[in-house]
């Protein structure tokens, strides 16, 4: 005010006695209002010149800039850019202040034609200095130029001899003691000082530029582009700026700038992403929280949820302590204004205490705001570190455990719920992170509230927490209902997606079988139970909004009602003291019910994490290992009895005895379901033991039944962990039959398998499998029939080479010998084994040489019986084996295995040598994500899919409703109570109340209707887009699932869905309802000073250029938590379907470091989305208080009387808020385009494109079709994707109705891709096939593949019932199922159970032998009855007699349909009526077995000459 005050006498001297200096005309040039008017002209002149020029490179087309050259700027050229936008802005603000000081003072004192000329020109002043920093960031330094731009450049040195000129004539007017405004003397020097600088800048930087440009041209030069990208985007490498950053980079999260800017520049990918620092990534956490449990006895069984909440808090104590100091220090700073208003009204009504009160009260005010805004941004971003930290750790954990899980502890939970417990509850305690300090300091505030209000109000205060206890109370019971739905939920949603999962893993079948929509049905029942939850749990949760965003209205209600009541006089001040108390304490009571929630589902995941951390472990001492070399013995097993169910009283494995020397090999032989599979799993110390002992000497590896395929390249399968050794790898491709398969694949061994080997055949797979085994370089090798999927002719080849390598190595003395236990069904490997064991029912019955136990027991005697039995159908084909035929098979074994590869290299070389494709010829894609700005269609989309978004226009009018009643409430109270005990009030006591009392109950009903109706909305929503992308996913061809890795799916499903459930409809309802907010005080302050819109408008919209700066790359962000996120998932899952494997070849320790790595890939962008996110908020924060602050010195700077004190308070009121809702806006944008991306992701998978239709109407085939089951094939061509090479070269061939047709070839010559082409799994890319007539790409897809019948290569069941395995349509009889089951010799074994056709069946079939799964599917085809059938290598993975069986069952029952069989045991081909050979795609013979056999020089012949050979050697 002093300023003012001597201002004002200067400025009365010159009006009154004008000198003749200034006014007498021959000076003009010395007068003030020419200077004045003069400099606004050039800036007038400098807005127009800018305009232009902006215009003219706008128009400018091809201007590139290259993003290499924006890395040419130097650090130092990067800081004097920056030096020079912020002397711009600065400048700008300093004319800004001016203008408005000037103004007021002016607006005093009255006007003239000089004062007005003055405010002119800082006006143009303002927007010229503006307008120059618009330019400089938008236009200069996003282009490659070097040095500033001519314009600016002369404008500098023009501008600075103008101030110096207006300097020189204020020195000289001061000479003459003449006296002039102070606004003039501290404008010129400012304006000086500011040229000096910009005039430095931009003429001595350029030469500096020029060198620095020369010295590093031919570096740029030198580097290509790729080499100039990997050197800008080497973020992955290095590590954030955050661990070393300064403390003023600390305080403003300025060292969040570089990436921010980075993503303006170019679109984000996680290689442009920072690693963590040691402190946050899982590598260095995870050993912490480990050693505190273990400190804590919390390991294993002793683990309750007590100890892992103790061992989590110990491990981040410092930073819950610093974030809880910082939530502490914003408390108090948040109740500065509340105290001070009452004291700001007594100022503004013209009680002073002493001199200058108002800027001490200002400052105090911006101050305290300061202090806010700093804390609450450094305790918010801690906070979500903290959260990253433990949700890093928790899955760290839980995957730890998944390796280590007992089989018996992993029945009793699915991969789906194992997943959930790391995608859903790990990452809801992470952030329950956000929440840690709300419980206390609810009660701190609630006690800073009510000492503010008893300054003000006295014992009225006590009505105030009376209220505040009642509204708190009244949250238990519905905290209650929310917690109990919000389980309910959680455990629906496990059901759904254990059964999604497990959908998604079979698709391949409920296609083939025709039964996806049923399934898909089934998922939409689980959903419905789901959504009956959510239903409830979203109405409660509307109802808890209602009664929070009604308390404070029904607590001050209360409290002046208490006033009233003991006589307490109200006074402005104090009631709108009273009413920013209220508001911020409504923060605590609003979030009070989010906490309450909050704490309560984190104790559920906690209670869930640690029930399942508790689960039983395999046990560690089933085996005794012993080094290497320190027994003579391999394998010894004394005694043992061992049983997957400790409960069942009968164990699975039952005394064994066995000991193994090295170098032995051991055939392991029995019936399905004779225990084969066991014992092997008990050497591995997979089965829990009741008695005995195993002990194993050496290293081990293991090669399972069911192939485990990592997704990923071949070379990293093969390989496993171990270093590249190129002689040995070859060794092993060859020994593995693999060479020729690499061949024929685009990318050799660098190809990508898709998710569980897709893209590659079971013989291939096993192959694979093999090889890994093999070059493991390990003592014993443990192979669990793995001969079952590979085809005859490698099947030998295999075998003998296997050995043959191992031999071959022992010869040479490289290793010690090597121990060999192999399970098999095939008979004739048998002679070769030094040891054969026979099972039956849990127990080795025979154990001795292939003669000695020939003729000793019944049991061996049945599986050689059954096997010659096979044998005589290919005597009897051949006419009786003779010597001569023997002779020809040993010559031409070598011919087959080499002169035969010859042939195919040729056809390999003429048919795809020339496809060479670049990475998209892979078939697994990176992840496609959106990129850039989430479309406004995506918004639009997902509020108009409920109800066409009807409700939305009433959700906004009842907001709006609600917001101008609650301004009204206040206003009411600030206008209708006195500010001073001296001044009558306007209205008597009741009417006060009355009125406030009415406007509070209208605002509450206003946020019921608003609750509901979002709610409603948001359920709706959900319900739709999940059954969209369901319907979409499930009608999806089969090359999308192959191509999806099944965590992209189950993550849209999930995590995806769980937001648009849960999250989505309140982030866009707290959007458009802060956005309300803030129009409401924005219009509440500029009623009472209008003034203030001069400083909100460039204020607001640096708000938006921020938001605008900012988005692109927190978006990209988030995006990429959405892509990192999946990988996580999808390696999880495959090593819990690997565990087996993976521990046999004690690989468990490289899992783990992957999985740690994919970790902190998920956890680096989900940090750096935090640190950008408070980097926002910071700056806004900071916007606003200046805001703030300015409205507060316009306040003071009004002469008492102008304005009513009490409707200025409650400007302040409103704007103590106004940073924290501005910020909020932002914040509630910026995280809705972030969680919006849910929505996209879901929309994407509403538009795969779809099979074609199920049914069509207009082709409908006869109810009888096909009753002869002919197929015609004509010049059938296949590919499986229109960038890959034929599979099938143009097939044509007929297969006669009724008849057999055996198909025969290598692993990947069609054979497979043939049948996919008969189910229309895969369209014909030319060519058509005809079933008796009917081409069947003209019929709906479901009257093809449900009138065809497929017993698959891979045996599949479901979790459910032997019933819904069956006849999961429905369809047919308890009568029809039993006698199917007969027919299959499954029928007793069916029995025997206690559920008899209800009996369990676990995930996959696990609880039941592969062979006895087959025999299920078996059974699914006879129960359907369809005149063709398919056998796709279905007799793989039984042992002969159940083959036998099962052909006999065929020849029985499918006497008259045709039977498509593809083999891979010669003798299932041989009683066919044809014989198809195909090789690459091409059919190479075709015709009668026995015609071809008559044939010595067909392919088919030699094939089974050498099966006969192999077999005859065996007896």
């Amino acid at each position: 005010m002093e300023l003012f005050d001597s201002t004002k006498q200067v400025l009365s001297t010159v009006f009154t006695n004008p000198s003749p200096l200034m006014y007498s005309g021959t000076d003009l040039l010395l007068k003030p209002v020419f200077l004045r008017g003069f400099s606004g002209s050039l800036h007038l002149v400098l807005l127009f010149a800018l305009f232009v020029s902006w215009t003219c490179k706008k128009l400018k087309v091809g201007a590139s800039d290259s993003e290499g050259s924006k890395e040419r700027f130097n650090n130092r050229r990067v800081l004097w850019n920056k030096l020079t936008l912020f002397c711009c802005l600065g400048f700008s603000l300093f004319n800004l202040v001016l203008c408005l000081l000037s103004y007021f003072y002016w607006y005093r004192n009255g006007w003239s034609a000089e004062k007005l000329v003055t405010l002119l020109d800082l006006v143009l002043r303002t927007l010229g200095w503006g307008a120059i920093c618009v330019y400089l960031q938008t236009q200069f330094f996003n282009s490659c130029e070097q040095k500033f731009p001519f314009l600016l450049r002369v404008w500098w040195g023009f501008y600075l001899s103008i101030s110096c000129y207006c300097l020189v004539i204020d020195i000289v007017l001061y000479k003459k003691h003449e006296s002039l405004p102070i606004q003039y003397s501290v404008s010129d020097v400012v304006s000086v000082l500011t040229g000096l600088f910009f005039c430095y800048v931009g003429f001595s930087w350029r030469n500096e530029g020029e060198d620095t440009l020369l010295l590093r041209e031919p570096l740029l030069n030198g580097a290509s582009n790729g080499e100039q990208s990997s050197i800008k985007s080497n973020g992955a490498d290095s590590v954030t700026p955050f661990s070393n950053a300064g403390l003023f980079s600390l305080l403003t999260f300025s060292w969040m700038g570089s990436l921010i800017a980075f993503g303006n520049r170019k679109t984000l990918d996680l290689e442009d992403v920072p690693q963590l620092d040691s402190g946050d990534s899982v590598v260095g956490t995870f050993p912490i929280l480990r050693n505190k449990l273990e400190a804590n006895g919390g390991v294993g069984s002793g683990l309750t949820t007590l100890k892992l909440t103790t061992a989590i808090f110990f491990s981040v104590w410092k930073e819950i302590l610093f974030t809880a100091f910082l939530a502490l220090l914003y408390t108090l700073a948040s109740y500065v204004g509340p105290y001070l208003i009452d004291t700001f009204v007594q100022y503004l009504g013209g009680k002073r205490v002493f001199n200058n009160e108002g800027y001490l009260l200002v400052s105090t005010f911006f101050f305290a705001k300061l202090v806010e805004c700093l804390s609450q941004r450094h305790w918010f971003f801690r906070l979500q570190q903290v959260g990253i930290r433990i949700r890093a750790v928790l899955i760290a954990m839980i995957y730890n455990k998944g390796l280590t899980l007992s089989c018996q502890a992993k029945q009793g939970r699915t991969s789906g719920e194992i997943i959930n417990f790391m995608t859903v509850d790990a990452e809801r305690v992470g952030d329950f992170s956000w929440y840690m300090h709300d419980p206390w300091m609810v009660i701190l505030q609630v006690v800073l509230a009510l000492l503010v209000l008893y300054k003000n109000l006295g014992l009225a205060s006590i009505a105030t927490l009376l209220g505040t206890i009642i509204v708190m109370l009244a949250n238990f019971p519905l905290g209650r209902m929310q917690e109990k739905f919000q389980d309910k939920l959680m455990q629906s949603k496990d059901k759904r997606m254990k059964a999604t999962s497990e959908i998604l893993r079979n698709m391949r079948i409920l296609k083939l079988q025709g039964w996806e929509m049923k399934f898909l049905s089934k998922i939409i029942e689980l959903r419905k139970t789901e959504t009956g939850w959510l239903k409830k749990f979203v109405y409660t949760s509307a109802v808890t909004s209602f009664v929070f965003w009604g308390a404070p209205t029904f607590v001050s209600v209360a409290t002046f009602g208490a006033c009233m009541l003991l006589g307490i006089p109200l006074e402005s001040g104090k009631i709108l003291s009273a009413l920013a108390t209220f508001r911020i304490l409504q923060e605590p009571i609003y979030n009070l019910p989010d906490t309450i929630s909050m704490i309560i589902q984190t104790k559920v995941s906690l209670d869930r994490i640690a029930s399942f951390l508790r689960l039983d472990d395999l046990q560690s001492d089933v085996v005794e290992r012993q080094p290497r070399g320190s027994s003579d013995t391999a394998i010894e097993v004394v005694g043992g009895n061992f049983s997957w169910d400790n409960a069942s009283s009968n164990p699975t494995l039952k005394d064994i005895n066995l000991e193994v020397s090295h170098g032995m090999r051991v055939a392991v032989c029995g019936t399905v379901g004779s225990g084969k599979s066991s014992l092997l799993s008990c050497i591995l110390g997979e089965v829990p033991k009741i008695s005995g002992t195993v002990k194993l000497c050496g290293t081990k590896a293991y090669v399972a039944q069911s192939p485990w395929i990592q997704s990923g390249k071949i070379e990293e399968n093969i390989l496993f962990g171990k270093e590249m050794d190129r002689e040995r790898y070859d060794r092993v491709l060859e020994a593995c039959s693999l060479k020729k398969d690499l061949e024929i694949l685009s990318f050799g061994d660098q190809t990508v398998i898709g998710e569980r080997g897709i893209n590659l055949s079971g013989g291939q797979k096993q192959r694979i499998q093999i090889a890994r085994a093999l070059y493991q370089d390990a003592d014993i090798y443990l192979f669990d029939d793995p001969f079952s999927a590979v085809d005859a002719h490698t099947g030998s080849h295999l075998f003998k080479d296997e050995f043959m390598v191992l031999i071959v190595e022992v010869l040479m003395g490289l290793l010690r010998s090597k121990t060999v236990i192999f399970v098999t069904h095939q008979v004739e490997f048998l002679p070769a084994a030094d040891l054969i064991l026979v099972m039956k029912d849990g127990k080795i019955t025979q154990a001795g040489k292939y003669g000695d136990i020939l003729n000793s027991g019944t049991d061996f005697m049945e599986l050689v019986g059954a096997h010659k039995q096979a044998l005589s159908t290919l005597d009897s084909i051949e006419g009786g084996p003779g010597s001569e035929k023997i002779g020809i098979s040993k010559e031409n074994r070598e011919s087959s295995t080499n002169g035969g590869v010859d042939k195919q290299d040729k056809i390999s070389q003429n048919g795809e040598s020339d496809e060479v494709a670049g990475p998209e010829g892979q078939l697994v894609q990176e992840e496609e994500r959106e990129k850039g700005k989430v479309g406004f269609s995506v918004y639009w989309k997902y509020i108009t899919t409920a109800y066409g978004g009807a409700l939305v226009p009433f959700i906004l009018l009842a907001q709006i409703i609600f917001q101008t009643l609650q301004i009204g409430s206040n206003y009411w109270m600030a206008w209708a109570t006195p500010v001073s005990k001296d001044t009558k009030p306007p209205v008597g006591g009741s009417t006060l109340i009355l009125v406030y009392v009415v406007l509070a109950i209208g605002s509450s009903f206003c946020i019921l209707v608003r609750s509901t109706l979002l709610v409603t909305a948001g359920y709706k929503t959900a319900t739709l887009l999940f059954n969209k992308m369901h319907l979409c996913i499930f009608r999806a061809p089969m090359s999308f699932f192959d191509a999806t890795p099944s965590g992209r799916i189950l993550n849209r499903a999930s995590t995806d869905q769980s937001a648009v459930d849960l999250n989505i409809p309140y982030q866009v309802g707290a959007f458009a309802f802060s956005m309300i907010q803030l129009l409401g005080i924005i219009v509440v302050m500029s009623l009472v000073a209008w003034q203030v819109f001069i400083v909100f408008i460039p204020v607001i919209a640096m708000c938006l250029w921020y938001q605008q700066y900012y988005i692109p790359s927190a978006r990209e962000l988030s995006r990429l938590v959405g892509v990192c996120k999946a990988p996580v998932i999808q390696h999880f899952a495959e090593t819990i379907s690997g565990s087996t494997t993976i521990r046999s070849f004690d690989q468990e320790a490289r899992f783990q470091d992957t999985n740690m790595k994919l970790n902190d890939g998920y956890s680096r962008p989900k940090f750096h989305v935090a640190a950008a996110m408070e980097w926002l908020c910071f700056r806004l924060d900071m916007l606003s208080a200046i805001t703030f602050a300015f409205s507060l010195i316009f306040l003071i700077s009004i002469p008492v009387g102008v304005i009513d004190p009490s409707i200025a308070g409650l400007a302040v009121t409103y704007g103590l808020n106004l940073n924290m809702l501005q910020a909020w806006v932002i914040w509630n944008l910026c995280n809705l385009e972030n969680k919006i991306i849910s929505v996209e992701r879901i929309l994407q998978y509403t538009s795969i494109p779809s099979e074609p239709p199920l049914v069509i109407k207009a082709n409908r085939p006869d109810r009888s079709w096909p009753s002869h089951g002919e197929v015609d094939i004509r010049d059938l061509q296949v590919r499986y994707a229109p960038h890959m090479p034929l599979v099938l070269q143009g097939l044509t061939c007929t297969f006669p109705g009724g008849m057999k047709t055996g198909i025969v070839g290598r692993t990947g010559s069609g054979k497979s891709t043939l049948i996919q082409t008969l189910f229309r799994i895969v369209e014909p890319a030319a060519g058509q096939i005809m079933i008796d007539g009917i081409n069947i790409s003209v019929i709906g897809l479901h009257d093809l593949r449900s009138r065809l019948s497929i017993i698959p290569q891979d045996p599949t069941m479901f979790e459910g019932t032997v019933r819904n395995n069956l006849d999961p349509l429905e369809e047919y009889t308890d009568e029809q199922i039993w006698e199917a089951l007969d027919k299959c010799q499954l029928g007793d074994e069916v029995r025997k159970k206690e559920g008899k056709l209800d009996s369990r069946v676990t995930e996959n079939g696990e609880n039941w032998s592969m062979g006895q799964r087959q025999l299920v599917c078996l059974g699914r085809v006879l129960l359907k009855k369809s005149k063709v059938l398919v056998l796709d290598e279905a007799t793989a993975s039984v042992d002969t007699a159940t083959d036998n069986l099962i052909q006999q069952t065929l020849r029985q029952h499918f006497t008259d349909c045709t039977v498509i069989t593809i083999a891979h045991r010669i003798t299932s081909v041989l009683d066919s009526d044809m014989v198809l050979l195909l090789s690459h795609g091409l059919i190479e013979e075709y015709d009668s077995p026995t015609k071809l056999l008559e044939d010595k020089s067909s392919s088919f012949s030699q094939l089974v000459a050498e099966y006969t050979a192999r077999a005859n050697s065996s007896f």
